[in-house]
Protein backbone atom coordinates (compact mmCIF):
# COMPACT_ATOMS: atom_id res chain seq x y z
CA UNK A 1 0.00 0.00 0.00
CA UNK A 2 1.33 3.44 -0.96
CA UNK A 3 2.17 6.03 2.00
CA UNK A 4 0.04 8.84 2.09
CA UNK A 5 3.04 11.06 0.58
CA UNK A 6 3.44 9.07 -1.82
CA UNK A 7 -0.01 9.08 -3.54
CA UNK A 8 0.40 13.40 -3.32
CA UNK A 9 -0.94 15.03 -6.90
CA UNK A 10 0.04 18.47 -7.26
CA UNK A 11 -2.32 21.20 -7.11
CA UNK A 12 -4.96 18.83 -5.37
CA UNK A 13 -6.56 20.23 -2.05
CA UNK A 14 -9.18 19.98 0.72
CA UNK A 15 -10.32 23.53 1.15
CA UNK A 16 -11.71 26.22 -0.51
CA UNK A 17 -10.61 29.12 1.72
CA UNK A 18 -11.78 32.94 0.70
CA UNK A 19 -9.10 35.37 -0.81
CA UNK A 20 -6.79 36.87 2.16
CA UNK A 21 -8.66 40.08 3.29
CA UNK A 22 -5.61 41.38 5.58
CA UNK A 23 -2.11 42.17 5.00
CA UNK A 24 0.63 39.71 4.81
CA UNK A 25 3.58 39.99 7.74
CA UNK A 26 6.76 38.05 6.37
CA UNK A 27 8.56 36.22 9.64
CA UNK A 28 11.62 35.61 10.17
CA UNK A 29 11.78 31.78 8.10
CA UNK A 30 13.23 29.31 10.70
CA UNK A 31 12.87 26.38 7.86
CA UNK A 32 15.65 26.06 5.50
CA UNK A 33 12.93 24.42 2.98
CA UNK A 34 9.61 24.25 2.31
CA UNK A 35 7.33 21.94 4.57
CA UNK A 36 7.42 19.22 2.19
CA UNK A 37 3.44 18.09 2.34
CA UNK A 38 1.02 15.77 0.95
CA UNK A 39 -1.14 17.50 -1.83
CA UNK A 40 -4.58 15.39 -1.41
CA UNK A 41 -8.50 15.63 -2.01
CA UNK A 42 -10.70 15.14 0.79
CA UNK A 43 -11.95 12.36 -0.49
CA UNK A 44 -8.55 10.82 -1.71
CA UNK A 45 -7.40 11.21 2.10
CA UNK A 46 -10.51 9.49 3.72
CA UNK A 47 -10.04 6.79 1.20
CA UNK A 48 -6.34 5.85 2.50
CA UNK A 49 -6.98 6.39 5.83
CA UNK A 50 -10.19 3.73 5.44
CA UNK A 51 -8.11 1.82 3.62
CA UNK A 52 -5.54 1.72 6.31
CA UNK A 53 -8.32 1.12 9.15
CA UNK A 54 -8.92 -2.14 7.13
CA UNK A 55 -5.38 -3.34 7.59
CA UNK A 56 -5.46 -3.17 11.21
CA UNK A 57 -5.98 -5.83 13.33
CA UNK A 58 -7.46 -4.78 16.80
CA UNK A 59 -10.07 -6.91 19.25
CA UNK A 60 -13.01 -5.12 16.98
CA UNK A 61 -11.21 -7.26 14.24
CA UNK A 62 -11.15 -10.65 15.68
CA UNK A 63 -9.51 -13.02 18.17
CA UNK A 64 -6.82 -10.96 20.27
CA UNK A 65 -5.32 -13.79 22.54
CA UNK A 66 -2.28 -11.75 23.27
CA UNK A 67 -1.14 -13.39 26.77
CA UNK A 68 0.29 -11.10 29.28
CA UNK A 69 -1.68 -7.70 27.83
CA UNK A 70 -5.41 -8.83 28.78
CA UNK A 71 -6.56 -7.39 24.72
CA UNK A 72 -10.49 -7.41 25.59
CA UNK A 73 -13.12 -5.83 24.28
CA UNK A 74 -13.65 -2.44 25.70
CA UNK A 75 -17.57 -1.65 25.74
CA UNK A 76 -18.34 2.09 24.63
CA UNK A 77 -20.15 3.38 27.14
CA UNK A 78 -16.68 3.79 28.39
CA UNK A 79 -15.62 6.55 25.72
CA UNK A 80 -19.45 8.05 25.81
CA UNK A 81 -18.53 8.73 29.53
CA UNK A 82 -15.34 9.95 28.81
CA UNK A 83 -16.54 12.46 26.11
CA UNK A 84 -19.13 14.05 28.71
CA UNK A 85 -18.36 18.12 28.13
CA UNK A 86 -18.26 18.59 32.21
CA UNK A 87 -14.83 16.10 31.42
CA UNK A 88 -13.03 16.75 28.09
CA UNK A 89 -13.58 21.08 28.73
CA UNK A 90 -11.78 21.60 31.88
CA UNK A 91 -8.26 21.63 32.81
CA UNK A 92 -5.86 21.23 35.85
CA UNK A 93 -5.01 24.35 36.59
CA UNK A 94 -8.98 25.04 37.34
CA UNK A 95 -9.90 25.91 41.16
CA UNK A 96 -10.69 22.57 42.89
CA UNK A 97 -14.46 24.47 43.22
CA UNK A 98 -14.88 24.44 39.86
CA UNK A 99 -14.20 20.65 39.05
CA UNK A 100 -16.00 19.06 41.84
CA UNK A 101 -17.19 16.15 39.41
CA UNK A 102 -14.15 15.28 38.03
CA UNK A 103 -12.50 15.15 41.86
CA UNK A 104 -15.55 12.76 42.77
CA UNK A 105 -14.58 10.62 39.95
CA UNK A 106 -11.14 10.32 41.01
CA UNK A 107 -11.93 9.75 45.05
CA UNK A 108 -14.53 7.08 43.72
CA UNK A 109 -12.23 4.89 41.28
CA UNK A 110 -9.32 5.32 44.39
CA UNK A 111 -12.20 4.01 46.85
CA UNK A 112 -13.37 1.09 44.32
CA UNK A 113 -9.46 0.10 43.53
CA UNK A 114 -8.40 0.20 46.98
CA UNK A 115 -11.26 -1.79 47.87
CA UNK A 116 -10.29 -4.46 45.05
CA UNK A 117 -6.83 -4.47 45.64
CA UNK A 118 -6.80 -4.33 49.64
CA UNK A 119 -4.89 -1.29 49.63
CA UNK A 120 -5.54 2.47 51.75
CA UNK A 121 -4.73 5.30 48.99
CA UNK A 122 -4.20 5.23 45.50
CA UNK A 123 -2.21 7.81 43.06
CA UNK A 124 -3.19 8.37 39.35
CA UNK A 125 -0.12 10.07 38.21
CA UNK A 126 1.41 7.50 36.45
CA UNK A 127 0.85 7.30 32.67
CA UNK A 128 0.67 3.52 32.64
CA UNK A 129 2.49 0.06 33.61
CA UNK A 130 6.52 0.67 33.60
CA UNK A 131 5.74 4.24 34.84
CA UNK A 132 3.71 2.69 37.78
CA UNK A 133 6.41 0.29 38.34
CA UNK A 134 9.02 2.95 38.84
CA UNK A 135 6.68 4.86 41.14
CA UNK A 136 5.85 1.70 43.79
CA UNK A 137 9.91 1.24 43.52
CA UNK A 138 9.92 4.86 44.63
CA UNK A 139 7.82 4.95 47.22
CA UNK A 140 9.18 1.74 48.58
CA UNK A 141 12.55 3.43 48.38
CA UNK A 142 11.41 6.70 50.12
CA UNK A 143 10.14 4.46 53.43
CA UNK A 144 13.45 2.98 53.70
CA UNK A 145 14.88 6.17 53.38
CA UNK A 146 12.75 7.56 55.84
CA UNK A 147 14.22 5.24 58.64
CA UNK A 148 17.34 5.80 57.97
CA UNK A 149 18.02 2.23 56.46
CA UNK A 150 20.20 3.23 53.13
CA UNK A 151 21.48 -0.67 53.10
CA UNK A 152 18.95 -1.69 51.01
CA UNK A 153 20.22 -2.06 47.81
CA UNK A 154 18.62 -5.19 46.30
CA UNK A 155 14.98 -6.26 45.18
CA UNK A 156 14.21 -9.77 44.70
CA UNK A 157 12.62 -10.58 41.65
CA UNK A 158 11.29 -14.37 39.76
CA UNK A 159 12.58 -15.57 36.99
CA UNK A 160 9.55 -16.03 35.50
CA UNK A 161 8.24 -11.84 36.38
CA UNK A 162 7.43 -9.68 33.31
CA UNK A 163 10.37 -7.92 31.59
CA UNK A 164 9.82 -4.77 33.16
CA UNK A 165 10.46 -5.54 36.64
CA UNK A 166 14.17 -6.15 36.98
CA UNK A 167 14.66 -2.55 34.37
CA UNK A 168 12.23 -0.57 36.54
CA UNK A 169 14.30 -2.08 39.60
CA UNK A 170 17.12 -1.07 37.73
CA UNK A 171 16.02 2.53 36.81
CA UNK A 172 15.10 2.83 40.41
CA UNK A 173 18.44 2.26 41.53
CA UNK A 174 18.46 -1.15 42.96
CA UNK A 175 20.30 -4.02 42.43
CA UNK A 176 18.35 -7.26 41.33
CA UNK A 177 18.39 -10.88 42.50
CA UNK A 178 16.56 -13.15 39.99
CA UNK A 179 15.03 -16.24 42.36
CA UNK A 180 14.50 -19.36 40.48
CA UNK A 181 10.99 -21.21 40.06
CA UNK A 182 10.22 -24.60 41.45
CA UNK A 183 8.85 -27.59 39.44
CA UNK A 184 5.10 -26.25 39.81
CA UNK A 185 6.20 -22.79 38.36
CA UNK A 186 5.86 -20.80 41.51
CA UNK A 187 8.31 -19.66 43.59
CA UNK A 188 11.34 -21.66 45.33
CA UNK A 189 11.18 -20.92 48.65
CA UNK A 190 14.29 -22.60 50.10
CA UNK A 191 15.99 -20.26 47.14
CA UNK A 192 13.91 -17.06 48.28
CA UNK A 193 15.18 -17.86 52.09
CA UNK A 194 18.58 -17.57 50.79
CA UNK A 195 18.46 -14.73 48.54
CA UNK A 196 17.02 -12.22 51.90
CA UNK A 197 19.11 -10.48 53.83
CA UNK A 198 19.75 -7.38 55.60
CA UNK A 199 20.48 -5.92 51.86
CA UNK A 200 16.64 -6.74 50.87
CA UNK A 201 14.27 -3.60 50.15
CA UNK A 202 11.88 -5.91 48.88
CA UNK A 203 10.07 -8.05 46.26
CA UNK A 204 8.66 -7.47 43.16
CA UNK A 205 6.08 -10.06 42.33
CA UNK A 206 2.67 -10.99 40.69
CA UNK A 207 0.01 -13.48 41.87
CA UNK A 208 -1.12 -15.21 39.25
CA UNK A 209 2.99 -15.17 37.68
CA UNK A 210 3.36 -14.99 33.82
CA UNK A 211 2.77 -18.57 33.42
CA UNK A 212 -0.40 -18.59 34.68
CA UNK A 213 -0.32 -19.93 38.19
CA UNK A 214 -1.47 -19.07 41.37
CA UNK A 215 1.55 -19.63 43.87
CA UNK A 216 -0.42 -21.50 46.96
CA UNK A 217 2.56 -20.59 49.02
CA UNK A 218 2.37 -16.83 48.49
CA UNK A 219 1.74 -15.78 52.28
CA UNK A 220 4.50 -17.63 53.16
CA UNK A 221 6.83 -15.62 50.13
CA UNK A 222 5.62 -12.26 51.87
CA UNK A 223 5.90 -13.10 55.22
CA UNK A 224 9.75 -14.14 54.44
CA UNK A 225 10.21 -11.06 52.58
CA UNK A 226 8.62 -8.99 55.71
CA UNK A 227 11.05 -10.88 58.48
CA UNK A 228 13.75 -9.49 56.03
CA UNK A 229 12.54 -6.16 56.53
CA UNK A 230 11.63 -5.37 52.94
CA UNK A 231 8.87 -4.45 51.74
CA UNK A 232 5.84 -6.59 49.16
CA UNK A 233 5.12 -4.84 45.82
CA UNK A 234 2.83 -6.52 43.57
CA UNK A 235 2.94 -5.93 39.62
CA UNK A 236 -0.79 -6.00 39.18
CA UNK A 237 -0.51 -5.21 35.58
CA UNK A 238 -3.09 -8.06 34.82
CA UNK A 239 -5.76 -8.73 37.54
CA UNK A 240 -8.19 -10.39 35.49
CA UNK A 241 -8.01 -13.86 37.18
CA UNK A 242 -8.43 -12.17 40.87
CA UNK A 243 -10.26 -9.50 40.77
CA UNK A 244 -13.13 -9.68 43.08
CA UNK A 245 -12.16 -12.65 44.67
CA UNK A 246 -8.83 -11.87 45.94
CA UNK A 247 -6.81 -8.89 47.50
CA UNK A 248 -2.85 -8.77 47.00
CA UNK A 249 -3.35 -6.50 50.00
CA UNK A 250 -4.93 -9.71 51.80
CA UNK A 251 -1.77 -11.56 50.70
CA UNK A 252 0.72 -9.80 52.31
CA UNK A 253 1.56 -7.17 49.65
CA UNK A 254 2.43 -3.29 50.66
CA UNK A 255 2.52 -1.41 47.44
CA UNK A 256 0.41 -2.66 43.92
CA UNK A 257 0.27 -1.02 40.48
CA UNK A 258 -2.30 -1.67 38.02
CA UNK A 259 -3.20 -1.56 34.02
CA UNK A 260 -6.00 0.54 33.61
CA UNK A 261 -6.10 -0.63 30.28
CA UNK A 262 -5.71 -4.16 30.68
CA UNK A 263 -7.82 -5.29 33.80
CA UNK A 264 -10.34 -2.30 33.49
CA UNK A 265 -11.32 -2.20 30.32
CA UNK A 266 -9.37 1.06 29.08
CA UNK A 267 -8.02 1.20 25.63
CA UNK A 268 -4.45 0.66 25.38
CA UNK A 269 -3.61 3.38 23.07
CA UNK A 270 -0.96 2.37 20.96
CA UNK A 271 1.74 3.81 24.15
CA UNK A 272 -0.67 5.75 25.66
CA UNK A 273 -2.69 8.10 27.18
CA UNK A 274 -2.56 4.67 29.65
CA UNK A 275 -3.07 4.77 33.11
CA UNK A 276 -0.93 2.25 35.95
CA UNK A 277 -2.37 3.57 39.27
CA UNK A 278 -0.32 2.77 42.26
CA UNK A 279 -1.76 1.62 45.61
CA UNK A 280 -0.49 1.47 49.06
CA UNK A 281 -1.19 0.60 52.43
CA UNK A 282 -1.73 3.29 55.22
CA UNK A 283 1.86 3.51 56.15
CA UNK A 284 3.56 4.43 53.18
CA UNK A 285 0.28 6.73 51.79
CA UNK A 286 2.54 10.04 53.05
CA UNK A 287 5.16 9.59 50.54
CA UNK A 288 2.95 9.20 47.45
CA UNK A 289 3.78 11.49 44.73
CA UNK A 290 1.38 14.21 44.14
CA UNK A 291 -1.41 14.94 45.86
CA UNK A 292 -4.27 13.10 47.95
CA UNK A 293 -8.17 14.51 47.00
CA UNK A 294 -9.59 15.01 50.82
CA UNK A 295 -13.44 15.96 51.59
CA UNK A 296 -13.25 19.15 53.57
CA UNK A 297 -16.55 20.72 54.97
CA UNK A 298 -18.67 20.08 51.83
CA UNK A 299 -16.38 20.33 48.74
CA UNK A 300 -13.45 18.08 47.53
CA UNK A 301 -9.44 19.77 47.21
CA UNK A 302 -6.20 19.08 47.22
CA UNK A 303 -3.93 18.80 49.94
CA UNK A 304 -0.08 17.41 49.31
CA UNK A 305 0.82 14.39 50.99
CA UNK A 306 3.46 15.08 54.34
CA UNK A 307 6.50 13.08 52.88
CA UNK A 308 5.64 13.11 49.21
CA UNK A 309 8.77 12.18 47.22
CA UNK A 310 7.56 14.72 44.43
CA UNK A 311 5.91 14.15 41.31
CA UNK A 312 5.96 11.39 38.99
CA UNK A 313 4.00 13.57 36.12
CA UNK A 314 2.29 16.57 35.67
CA UNK A 315 -0.97 17.27 37.69
CA UNK A 316 -3.07 14.27 38.10
CA UNK A 317 -2.67 11.72 35.62
CA UNK A 318 -4.45 10.99 32.59
CA UNK A 319 -7.88 11.66 33.95
CA UNK A 320 -9.98 10.65 31.14
CA UNK A 321 -8.70 6.90 31.22
CA UNK A 322 -10.11 6.87 34.79
CA UNK A 323 -13.19 8.07 34.01
CA UNK A 324 -13.62 4.80 31.24
CA UNK A 325 -11.89 2.43 34.48
CA UNK A 326 -14.80 3.67 36.67
CA UNK A 327 -17.59 3.55 33.63
CA UNK A 328 -16.56 -0.02 34.15
CA UNK A 329 -16.21 -0.70 37.99
CA UNK A 330 -19.67 1.11 38.24
CA UNK A 331 -21.64 -0.98 35.22
CA UNK A 332 -20.15 -4.37 36.83
CA UNK A 333 -20.38 -3.55 40.41
CA UNK A 334 -19.82 -6.13 43.12
CA UNK A 335 -21.42 -8.88 41.34
CA UNK A 336 -19.93 -8.64 37.84
CA UNK A 337 -16.57 -7.76 38.95
CA UNK A 338 -15.71 -11.16 40.21
CA UNK A 339 -18.03 -12.81 37.58
CA UNK A 340 -15.65 -11.43 34.94
CA UNK A 341 -12.84 -12.81 36.68
CA UNK A 342 -14.13 -16.48 36.75
CA UNK A 343 -14.83 -15.83 33.17
CA UNK A 344 -11.39 -15.27 32.32
CA UNK A 345 -10.49 -18.30 34.21
CA UNK A 346 -13.03 -20.46 32.47
CA UNK A 347 -12.24 -19.33 29.18
CA UNK A 348 -8.30 -19.97 29.66
CA UNK A 349 -8.91 -23.54 30.97
CA UNK A 350 -11.66 -24.56 28.20
CA UNK A 351 -9.01 -23.20 26.01
CA UNK A 352 -6.29 -24.72 27.56
CA UNK A 353 -7.94 -28.37 27.78
CA UNK A 354 -9.57 -28.13 23.79
CA UNK A 355 -5.62 -27.45 23.14
CA UNK A 356 -3.54 -29.63 25.42
CA UNK A 357 -3.80 -33.01 23.26
CA UNK A 358 -2.21 -31.42 20.58
CA UNK A 359 0.03 -28.71 21.88
CA UNK A 360 2.47 -29.49 24.41
CA UNK A 361 1.61 -27.47 27.79
CA UNK A 362 4.54 -25.69 29.48
CA UNK A 363 2.76 -26.77 33.22
CA UNK A 364 0.23 -29.39 33.85
CA UNK A 365 -3.09 -29.05 35.67
CA UNK A 366 -5.33 -25.94 36.19
CA UNK A 367 -4.51 -22.23 34.86
CA UNK A 368 -6.06 -18.81 35.93
CA UNK A 369 -6.23 -16.69 33.34
CA UNK A 370 -3.44 -17.32 30.56
CA UNK A 371 -1.12 -20.17 30.35
CA UNK A 372 1.50 -21.27 28.49
CA UNK A 373 2.66 -23.92 25.49
CA UNK A 374 5.94 -25.26 24.81
CA UNK A 375 6.93 -25.86 20.99
CA UNK A 376 10.20 -27.06 21.88
CA UNK A 377 10.12 -30.49 20.52
CA UNK A 378 8.06 -29.32 17.26
CA UNK A 379 10.87 -26.84 16.97
CA UNK A 380 13.70 -29.58 17.37
CA UNK A 381 11.67 -32.35 15.00
CA UNK A 382 9.90 -30.27 12.49
CA UNK A 383 12.06 -27.36 12.33
CA UNK A 384 8.87 -24.83 13.51
CA UNK A 385 9.24 -22.42 15.46
CA UNK A 386 6.89 -20.68 18.12
CA UNK A 387 7.74 -17.41 15.64
CA UNK A 388 6.56 -19.46 12.71
CA UNK A 389 3.68 -20.71 14.10
CA UNK A 390 2.62 -17.09 15.30
CA UNK A 391 3.43 -15.73 11.99
CA UNK A 392 1.32 -19.13 10.56
CA UNK A 393 -1.89 -17.13 12.77
CA UNK A 394 -1.89 -13.72 10.70
CA UNK A 395 -3.08 -15.44 7.37
CA UNK A 396 -6.47 -16.94 9.70
CA UNK A 397 -7.03 -13.57 10.85
CA UNK A 398 -6.24 -13.92 14.47
CA UNK A 399 -3.63 -11.83 16.30
CA UNK A 400 -0.37 -14.25 17.30
CA UNK A 401 -0.01 -14.81 20.82
CA UNK A 402 3.01 -13.70 23.06
CA UNK A 403 5.81 -15.51 22.21
CA UNK A 404 8.94 -16.02 23.64
CA UNK A 405 7.89 -15.01 27.13
CA UNK A 406 8.86 -16.10 29.67
CA UNK A 407 12.08 -16.65 29.24
CA UNK A 408 12.22 -20.02 31.66
CA UNK A 409 9.61 -21.90 28.50
CA UNK A 410 11.58 -22.83 25.60
CA UNK A 411 10.10 -21.71 22.04
CA UNK A 412 6.94 -20.45 24.31
CA UNK A 413 3.68 -19.31 23.30
CA UNK A 414 1.28 -17.98 25.64
CA UNK A 415 -2.63 -17.56 25.29
CA UNK A 416 -4.89 -15.56 27.07
CA UNK A 417 -8.20 -15.39 25.64
CA UNK A 418 -9.92 -13.30 28.29
CA UNK A 419 -13.99 -13.00 29.88
CA UNK A 420 -15.02 -10.72 26.59
CA UNK A 421 -14.90 -14.09 24.30
CA UNK A 422 -17.48 -16.34 23.36
CA UNK A 423 -17.50 -20.11 23.61
CA UNK A 424 -18.08 -20.05 19.72
CA UNK A 425 -14.59 -17.82 18.99
CA UNK A 426 -12.73 -19.55 21.49
CA UNK A 427 -13.66 -23.00 19.10
CA UNK A 428 -12.87 -21.28 16.02
CA UNK A 429 -9.77 -20.30 17.47
CA UNK A 430 -8.42 -23.84 18.70
CA UNK A 431 -9.38 -25.23 15.14
CA UNK A 432 -7.13 -22.93 14.00
CA UNK A 433 -4.51 -23.72 16.10
CA UNK A 434 -5.05 -27.22 15.94
CA UNK A 435 -4.68 -26.90 11.82
CA UNK A 436 -2.07 -25.12 12.03
CA UNK A 437 0.09 -27.50 14.56
CA UNK A 438 -0.87 -30.14 11.27
CA UNK A 439 0.65 -27.55 8.55
CA UNK A 440 3.85 -27.86 10.96
CA UNK A 441 4.24 -31.32 10.68
CA UNK A 442 3.34 -32.05 6.91
CA UNK A 443 4.25 -28.88 5.52
CA UNK A 444 6.55 -26.86 8.23
CA UNK A 445 8.47 -24.69 5.00
CA UNK A 446 4.41 -23.20 4.40
CA UNK A 447 4.65 -21.87 7.75
CA UNK A 448 8.56 -20.83 7.65
CA UNK A 449 7.32 -18.37 4.61
CA UNK A 450 4.22 -16.89 6.56
CA UNK A 451 2.30 -15.37 6.12
CA UNK A 452 1.36 -14.52 2.38
CA UNK A 453 -2.24 -13.01 3.00
CA UNK A 454 -1.05 -10.03 4.96
CA UNK A 455 -0.44 -6.50 3.56
CA UNK A 456 2.90 -7.11 4.58
CA UNK A 457 4.67 -10.01 4.35
CA UNK A 458 7.48 -11.57 6.98
CA UNK A 459 10.08 -8.47 6.93
CA UNK A 460 14.22 -9.39 7.79
CA UNK A 461 13.73 -8.46 11.45
CA UNK A 462 17.54 -8.18 12.30
CA UNK A 463 18.06 -5.67 9.59
CA UNK A 464 14.68 -3.60 10.73
CA UNK A 465 16.23 -3.61 13.95
CA UNK A 466 20.00 -3.16 12.89
CA UNK A 467 18.47 -0.18 10.02
CA UNK A 468 15.07 0.93 10.81
CA UNK A 469 13.37 3.25 8.59
CA UNK A 470 11.33 5.12 10.52
CA UNK A 471 10.24 8.10 8.30
CA UNK A 472 9.31 8.90 4.72
CA UNK A 473 12.01 10.43 2.55
CA UNK A 474 11.57 11.99 -0.54
CA UNK A 475 13.97 11.03 -2.98
CA UNK A 476 13.64 13.50 -5.55
CA UNK A 477 12.76 16.56 -3.69
CA UNK A 478 15.60 18.94 -2.91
Amino acid sequence: MKLIFERSVPGHRCTVLPSCDVPYTKISPVRQKALKLPELTENEISRHYTALAGQVHGVNSGFYPLGSCTMKYNPKINDEAAALPGFTDIHPMQPDHTVQGALDVMKKAEKLLCEITGMDAMTFQPAAGSHGEMTGLLLMKAWHASKKDFKRKRVIIPDSSHGTNPASATMAGYTTVSVPSNADGGVDLEALQSAVGEDTAGLMLTNPNTLGIFDPHIQEITRIIHKAGGLCYYDGANLNAVMGLVRPGDMGFDIVHLNLHKTFSTPHGGGGPGSGPVGCKQFLAEFLPGQAIIRTENHWEHKAYPQSYGSVKAFYGHFLVVVRALCYLMILGREGIPEAAEQAVLNANYMKKKLESVFRMAYQGFCMHEFVMTLEKLKKENGVSALDMAKGMLDYGVHPPTMYFPLIVHEALMAEPTETESKGSIDEAVQIYKELYQRALNDPDALHNAPVRTPVRRPDEVEAARHPRLRWEDQHHD
